[in-house]
């Protein structure tokens, strides 16, 4: 009954939440015409986690990703600056004649 001893390198940890949303802006239909996917993701993601998790919920194997952090929105409420949530969206890549169907 002894355990069996894992490390760190052993254990691949893959979560879908990484994916949160696509985005479907303007923007963003103009570069699907270019084999290209925005998605946001959670700001502490990598690019490796995000293609990991990108492969398990879609099937495909991104060619690149390049994220980019959003700054956040600042306002003034009673003379007082706050500021909104950060966020992180991420390009997702695919090689030619591979599409995904997002909606």
């Amino acid at each position: 009954m002894a355990k069996e001893k894992t490390t760190k390198k052993d254990v691949v940890k893959v979560d879908t939440s990484i994916l949160r949303n696509p985005r479907i802006t303007e923007k963003a239909a103009k570069v699907q015409s270019h084999n290209a996917y925005l998605f946001d993701v959670s700001p502490s993601t990598t690019k490796s986690e995000i293609a990991k998790a990108f492969v398990k919920q879609y099937k495909h194997k991104p060619l690149k990703i390049n994220t980019v952090m959003q700054k956040p929105k600042s306002s003034f409420k009673k003379g007082i600056l706050s500021f909104g949530p950060r966020g992180k969206k991420a390009y997702v890549y695919l090689p030619k004649g591979k599409t995904i169907d997002i909606m």
